[in-house]
């Protein structure tokens, strides 16, 4: 009986050398050491072969991929009436097959594409240099909680749900820190996949440099044979022509692919007025998030957070004083506190909520800003493409009226200036014209209005405050 066992297991190990050589001569070497070796369970029954896998994911991915190449041999090895099925195993099955079955595993033909630093050598740089931020340490609350219930989406199943997933917001939000969360959480869940985690900047840099140096093949190799692909601030590719059209090509092939893309940036894609509509439409394709400003009781929580990290042992007082001064984002809010550790360290006591008031005057009177109605006015030009010249004009194009109302409209919000004064630097008008505009944009604020200017149509909230963003950032 045990000379019977034998022999039939070295008859299954024989059949499924075959077919691992069967499978790695219809997919390629290289397909074949990304995602089988060492990822995939072989069983056979009669004439079935059934693959087990580590991931829905990595199952759907396989049987779009590589199906007929398997089904092919399979029936080489198994005979015509062969098929083929696949399954999802517990991942610490495959590691503990291949360690005691080490006749699965075939060294790689060339230099292995999987691992925890797999894909683009920008991302394995990245990951020896730094260290990523985790989605567990990211602090949740209204305004951000879409957003991290779509990046926690995307490292569950890649590639699968939210793609792409486009992340907007103002500067200092998390965005970043989402995009990196994601970054780790696929590493260490599916570290057979290929990821790249690059800047917007980093990309047009890598992108010229291939032009220069004749090597596109090898930038395009980079880029568009890789499975999840993070890219931080796309803004930046605003009026970069080239560097849209290679992006956009890239983007395509991921998609066929069946890559998760994940972007961000600081505003609606609607509002990137100098990218091409192919790209814009794309990035709408999928689930696009907006990150707000944090609420009271997040901001709380981000400042207990941001102060246990530091050791600062602050009272709940100090912390909610930070929490109601700073509001325009984390950073602010983060700096804030490590100047009252630093003055907290000097002391060498306990900061009071007076204390700490004091020590945070000079920083909000060194950061204070005044608007001023040019500053208003150059803002809302730039955006819409007009010319300071065109809003002082009598024009009542809607291409001229719409623009001069909202730069009324935040000339009144934002400065100290009168209704009189708006209306004299805006053409000489009267003060009615300048309350019947902040009427106006109101009203549309109110409707959650959407309104035309050149090819698009834009929510005017999503105007307003990609207007008021610039007016912050100078």
């Amino acid at each position: 009986m045990q000379t019977e066992t034998m022999a039939a297991s070295r008859e299954t190990s024989s059949l499924e050398c075959e077919l691992i050589s069967a499978i790695e001569r219809e997919v390629g070497p290289r397909n074949y050491q990304h995602w089988f070796a060492d990822n995939v369970r072989l069983e056979v029954r009669a004439h079935e072969l059934s693959i087990g896998v580590n991931s829905p994911f990595v199952a759907t991915w396989m049987q779009k991929n590589f199906r007929p190449s398997i089904a092919t041999a399979a029936q080489r090895v198994l005979g015509p009436s062969a098929q083929v099925s696949f399954h999802v195993i517990d991942s610490s099955a495959l590691n503990e097959e291949s360690a005691v079955n080490p006749s699965r595993r075939r060294p790689p033909r060339d230099k292995p594409l999987a691992g925890p630093t797999a894909g683009p050598k920008i991302a394995s740089k990245a990951a020896k240099n730094r260290r990523f931020l985790e989605l567990d340490d990211f602090v949740a609350g209204e305004a951000n909680a879409l957003a991290l219930a779509a990046a926690k989406g995307v490292c569950e199943q890649p590639g699968t749900k939210f793609n792409p997933l486009f992340l907007y917001g103002a500067s200092g939000l998390g965005k970043t820190h989402l995009l990196e969360g994601i970054f780790r959480g696929l590493r260490r869940d599916f570290a057979h996949l290929r990821i790249a985690l690059i800047r917007a900047e980093a990309f047009v840099n890598y992108f010229t440099a291939a032009i220069r140096s004749h090597s596109m093949p090898t930038f395009r190799q980079k880029f568009r044979n890789i499975d999840v692909l993070l890219v931080d601030e796309v803004d930046f590719f605003d009026a970069k022509r080239g560097t849209q059209e290679e992006f956009l090509n890239t983007f395509k092939q991921l998609e066929t692919q069946g890559a998760q893309i994940v972007l961000t940036c600081d505003r609606h894609p609607r509002l990137l007025n100098k990218l091409s509509d192919e790209l814009v439409t794309r990035f709408l394709s999928g689930l696009v998030c907006r990150i707000e400003p944090p609420d009271l009781e997040t901001r709380k929580s981000i400042a207990r957070s941001k102060a246990a990290a530091l050791r600062a042992d602050f009272s709940e007082d100090v912390l909610e004083l930070v929490a109601r001064r700073f509001k325009n984002n984390v950073r602010e809010l983060e700096g804030a506190l490590n100047s009252l550790d630093t003055y907290h360290s000097l002391l060498g006591k306990k900061l009071s909520p007076s204390a700490a008031r004091r020590a945070l005057s000079g920083l909000e009177r060194d950061c204070m800003r005044v608007v001023r109605v040019t500053d208003i006015e150059n803002a809302v030009c730039r955006f819409f493409g007009v010319q300071p010249d065109d809003l002082r004009s009598q024009r009542r194009h809607r291409s001229i009226t719409q623009p001069r109302m909202l730069a009324m409209f935040l000339a009144r919000k934002h400065t100290q200036a009168a209704y009189s004064e708006i209306g004299q630097h805006f053409g000489g008008r009267n003060h009615s014209t300048v309350m019947a505009a902040e009427k106006k944009i109101n009203g549309w604020l109110r409707e959650d209005s959407s309104i035309r200017v050149a090819a698009r149509t834009w929510p005017i909230q999503e105007i307003v405050g990609a207007l008021e963003e610039q007016l912050q950032a100078g």
